[in-house]
C-alpha cells in the first residue's frame, strides 16, 4: 500500500478517521554535502517534516517524516549544516510527495483551474483553484527543437478582435510555440530567434508569407489545399447563385423517394380492396390506418395527385418580382446590393436578408426551383463517385442549363484533380487558370466570381504551387486549433494568454 514511500522507513501507521498518518524516519546512510561533495554521517540534529501522500481508500494520507541535519567535515566549507533531503520522493520545500505532485501536475494540466480543483476534493487531496493554476505554470515545458517542416496558422483569442499564432512541427502535430499575435512582425522575429526550418505550411494569409519571405528567403511555402478547396466552393457557390435564373427554371423530374413509393403502394392497397366491395372502415382496419386516411385515398382518382406541391408564402417582395426579372434577365451577375437599393426607390419596405433569400431560392425567375442554390453547389462540388445516380442525374440536368454552369462544372473538376499533389500540377495550373481567364473573354461563358479566384492563385502563385505539388499540409495545424479552442472555452476567456499558451503547449 505505501510501496511509494520505500525510501523511508515507516515506523507506524495511524487511523484517524477521515485521515491515515503514516509516521516515518530517514534510512541510516552517509549523506554527500550538498555544497563540496564529502559523505558525512555525523548528525547535527533532527526536523520534522508533514507532506501529504497519494489518497488510500478515499481518505488522506499524510507522512510525517523526521530528517537529519548533519555537520560538513571539510573545513571551510560554506555549508557547515546542511539539511538531507529525499531524491525521489520529496522535492525542497515541497508539502507534497513527487508522486503525488505528478497525479496533480496531470490533472491540472487537462483542467486547469476550478475544474481541477473540483476533480481534486473528489481523490481526495483537495487543492485550492489558485494553487492548482500555480502547480500547472511550474509543470516544465518539454525540450522543444525547430523542425524542418512547419506549420502555422492563427486562433481567436476574441473573435474579430484578437488573435493569436500556433507554430507546430507539420510532419509530427509537435506544439513548438505560441506567439501572442498574428501580425508579420512578430512572425518575422521568431523565425529569426529559431532559424532552421525548410518548408513552412500555411493559408492563404499575405502576413504570414511576407514574414516567411523576409526571415526565410530559402524556405519553401506551402499554401495548404484544404483553404484552396475552401475558397474555391465559395466563389463556385456565387457563381450558382448568380445563375439561379437559368437553373432554376428547369423543371427535371422530381425523383420520388421513399414515402411517394409508400404512398403509391397504398393507393392501389385501398383500391384493390375498394374494387372488391370491402368497405372503408374494414379497409383501414385491414391496412392499419386511419378511416380519414383511408377515405383520402379512396376520394384520389391518381395516387399523383396525393403528392402536394409546396407554396410559397406571400412577402414583401412579391410586388417587384417583374423588375427583378427583368434586371437579372439583362445582368444576371448583377449585384443583389444593387437591386436592394432599386427596389428600396419604388417603395419596398423589407430588408436586404429578405431579398436575399427570394432570389437564391429562385422565386424572382417565377418558377420553384428543384433544389437550392447551397445544394447544388454541394452536388457540383461532390466527387462524382460519392454521389448517388439520381443525383448525378440532376446535376447534369442542371449545369446543362446555360454555357456558363456547364463551364463551371467543368472547370471545378479539373481543379479537384489538381488537389492531389503530383509533378506537373504546376503546368496544369497555368492551363487551368488560362481556361478561367478565357471564359470572360466576349461572346464567351462569363465567370467573374471564378475570375476573382483565379487572381487570388496568381498572387500567392508560388506557394500554390508547392501546395500542388509538395506532400506537406496545414492540417494538424487545424487540429491543433481545434484542441485549443476545447482549451479557450474551458477557461472561459478569463485566463490570461500566459497560462493558455502554457497549456497548450502541454498537450
Amino acid at each position: 500500500m505505501f510501496s511509494g514511500l520505500s525510501a523511508l522507513v515507516i515506523e507506524g501507521v495511524a487511523d484517524e478517521g477521515e485521515l491515515v498518518r503514516v509516521v516515518a524516519r530517514t534510512r541510516d546512510d552517509p549523506v554527500p554535502c550538498p555544497v563540496c561533495g564529502t559523505p558525512t554521517g555525523r548528525v547535527h540534529g533532527f526536523h520534522g517534516r508533514t507532506v501529504a501522500d497519494v489518497a488510500v481508500d478515499g481518505r488522506r494520507v499524510v507522512v510525517s517524516v523526521r530528517v537529519r541535519r548533519f555537520v560538513c567535515p571539510v573545513l571551510g566549507c560554506p555549508r557547515q549544516t546542511f539539511r538531507e533531503q529525499v531524491p525521489g520522493l520529496l522535492g525542497r520545500y515541497q508539502r507534497r510527495t513527487n508522486r503525488l505532485a505528478d497525479q496533480l501536475g496531470s490533472v491540472v494540466k487537462e483542467l486547469a483551474g476550478r475544474a481541477g480543483a473540483r476533480l481534486s476534493r473528489a481523490l481526495a487531496t483537495a487543492v485550492s483553484r489558485s494553487t492548482a493554476l500555480r502547480m500547472l505554470m511550474r509543470l516544465p515545458l518539454p525540450p522543444r527543437r525547430v523542425p524542418r517542416v512547419l506549420g502555422v496558422d492563427d486562433f481567436a483569442l476574441k473573435r474579430r478582435h484578437r488573435y493569436a499564432t500556433i507554430v507546430i512541427n507539420a510532419e509530427t502535430g509537435e506544439r513548438i510555440d505560441v506567439l501572442p499575435d498574428r501580425s508579420a512582425d512578430t512572425l518575422e522575429a521568431w523565425l529569426r530567434e529559431h532559424p532552421g526550418a525548410e518548408i513552412v505550411c500555411r493559408d492563404g494569409s499575405g502576413a504570414y508569407g511576407e514574414a516567411i519571405r523576409r526571415a526565410l528567403p530559402a524556405a519553401v511555402q506551402v499554401s495548404d489545399r484544404w483553404h484552396l478547396w475552401h475558397n474555391l466552393c465559395d466563389k463556385a457557390l456565387a457563381e450558382v447563385r448568380s445563375h439561379s435564373s437559368c437553373w432554376a427554371t428547369v423543371n427535371p423530374p422530381r425523383p420520388e423517394g421513399a414515402r411517394g413509393q409508400t404512398t403509391r403502394e397504398r393507393w392501389h392497397q385501398v383500391h384493390d380492396l375498394l374494387g372488391k366491395g370491402v368497405g372503408l372502415l374494414e379497409c383501414a382496419r385491414r391496412l392499419n390506418l386511419a378511416l380519414n386516411t383511408v377515405k383520402r385515398y379512396a376520394r384520389t382518382q391518381e395516387p399523383n395527385a396525393l403528392r402536394r406541391a409546396p407554396q410559397y408564402r406571400p412577402t414583401l417582395v412579391d410586388p417587384y418580382r417583374d423588375h427583378l426579372r427583368a434586371r437579372r434577365a439583362a445582368d444576371p451577375a448583377v449585384p443583389v446590393l444593387q437591386l436592394f437599393r432599386e427596389i428600396k426607390e419604388l417603395g419596398y419596405t423589407g430588408s436586404l436578408n429578405l431579398l436575399y433569400r427570394y432570389i437564391t431560392q429562385g422565386r424572382a425567375e417565377g418558377d420553384r426551383p428543384v433544389i437550392t442554390p447551397r445544394r447544388l453547389a454541394r452536388l457540383l462540388l461532390t466527387h462524382p463517385d460519392n454521389l448517388r445516380d439520381k443525383d448525378a442525374e440532376l446535376l447534369c440536368e442542371l449545369t446543362a442549363a446555360c454555357p456558363e454552369m456547364t463551364e463551371l462544372a467543368r472547370l471545378v473538376k479539373e481543379f479537384a484533380e489538381l488537389l492531389t499533389p503530383a509533378t506537373g500540377n504546376d503546368t496544369k495550373l497555368t492551363e487551368w487558370i488560362t481556361a478561367v481567364r478565357a471564359c470572360n473573354l466576349p461572346h464567351l461563358p462569363h465567370l467573374p466570381h471564378l475570375h476573382t479566384f483565379a487572381n487570388g492563385l496568381e498572387l500567392d502563385r508560388a506557394a500554390v504551387n508547392a501546395g500542388l505539388t509538395h506532400p506537406h499540409h496545414n492540417g494538424r495545424t487545424e487540429g491543433v486549433n481545434t484542441r485549443t479552442k476545447r482549451i479557450t472555452r474551458q477557461m472561459h476567456g478569463r485566463a490570461g494568454f500566459p497560462l493558455l499558451r502554457h497549456r497548450i503547449l502541454l498537450q
